[in-house]
């Protein structure tokens, strides 16, 4: 199995499966001297955590993270940062009637086509329990960040058809982590919250759109060619379990309007240039342009039903499969800070290489 490693100068390179003894990773290129908060690491995977609340999974995990390496006295060493997070809830028997049936929308059937085998116990490699090591190189990644000045938030935006409207402007982002839904709007984050229950009641689940903000980047991060910054932003989100879609700026609603519209007029303030608006999303030409970028990540319902779905055996025979165990009915509250990881190790990666092109 290749490609385990995200990023190109600050990177990150994740193993471990669902149900094995844990999951972790190594940090790389993480510059010297930037300070480690262990509590806000550890605070970042509590967010991502299963059993937070009565809708997500009912699965316990305490996912307490071990730094193992590249930190000393408080501080990056600028040596790799090896990490490790026990697993110490799996009920891998709840598994067992599906070692031999591919269950619908899973990676069941393509792991078997290319590997030839798969760990059907959670889905293994694919499991989104991999996520806990992109939040702690998240959180490391936005440390650095915030030395810079540069904030990376994300919150759920929509669920099912409650949706929030598209200007993020609108919120309190403080908000958000005041309800389960990780909503900034508390009367619509109570409406997102029962339709999740009613939908879990059904043993159904519901998809939504988490939206991100990112506000300080400077400009110049991103590459006019095949690194345009929206691109690997784009495929830093596409990577995310369960993610079916990515637009930024105005994205598909800029379609209805005319490029007079759409334009980001430039000014002068005091010599200081700017734009009047942002439908571009604080990206042109692939490059930052200083602005705030924001984005959008749609995630499909969970593909785990907790009722009964037709399927086919590994050998190809008809088959009824009801699953077992503990999932989430919807994925959009432990996903918010997965899309804020991915997009600050995007950014730190970007800001790391245009530094060094400057040199």
């Amino acid at each position: 199995m290749m490609r385990n490693t995200f990023g190109h100068i600050f990177t990150l390179t994740t193993f471990g499966e669902s149900h094995g003894a844990g999951v972790g990773g190594v940090v790389d290129g993480l510059p010297a001297g930037i300070e480690i908060d262990t509590d806000f690491i550890q605070s970042e995977l509590d967010r991502r955590k299963p059993g937070q609340s009565r809708i997500t999974t009912g699965r316990q995990e305490g996912d307490v993270v071990e730094l193992l390496s590249g930190v000393f006295e408080g501080k990056s060493t600028g040596c790799p940062i090896g990490f490790l997070v026990r697993n110490t809830n799996q009920h891998s028997s709840d598994y067992e009637n599906v070692r031999n049936v591919f269950r619908p929308s899973h990676a069941d059937f393509t792991y078997t086509q290319k590997y030839g085998l798969r760990d059907h116990r959670g889905g293994g490699r694919s499991s989104a329990r991999e996520t806990i090591s992109r939040c702690v190189g998240g959180a490391l990644a936005k440390l650095a960040l915030r030395q810079l000045g540069i904030e990376v938030t994300a919150y759920t935006s929509q669920v099912g058809t409650i949706a929030l409207d598209r200007d993020y402007t609108r919120y309190d982002l403080t908000q958000i982590e005041r309800n389960p839904v990780r909503c900034p709007d508390q009367q619509v984050a109570k409406q997102m919250e029962q339709l999740i229950l009613d939908v879990k009641r059904d043993g159904d689940t519901i998809g939504g759109v988490v939206t991100c903000i990112i506000k300080g980047c400077p400009t110049g991060l991103g590459e006019p060619a095949f690194s345009k910054l929206h691109a690997e932003l784009g495929a830093a989100m596409l990577g995310i379990n369960a993610v079916k879609g990515f637009e930024y700026g105005e994205g598909f609603d800029g379609v209805s309007q005319r490029g007079s519209e759409q334009n980001d007029i430039f000014f002068s303030d005091n010599g200081q240039i700017s734009t009047r608006t942002n439908h571009s999303g604080g990206i042109q030409g692939g490059i930052s342009n200083g602005q705030d970028i924001y984005f959008r990540v749609l995630f499909k319902p969970v593909a785990t039903q907790l009722r009964p779905q037709p399927t086919v055996t590994m050998q190809g025979e008809e088959t009824e499969l009801e699953v077992k165990g503990r999932h989430d009915p919807c994925v959009l509250p432990r996903a918010v800070p997965v899309v804020e990881a991915m997009a600050a190790m995007t950014i730190l990666d970007h800001y790391l290489i245009n530094e060094t092109v400057k040199l």
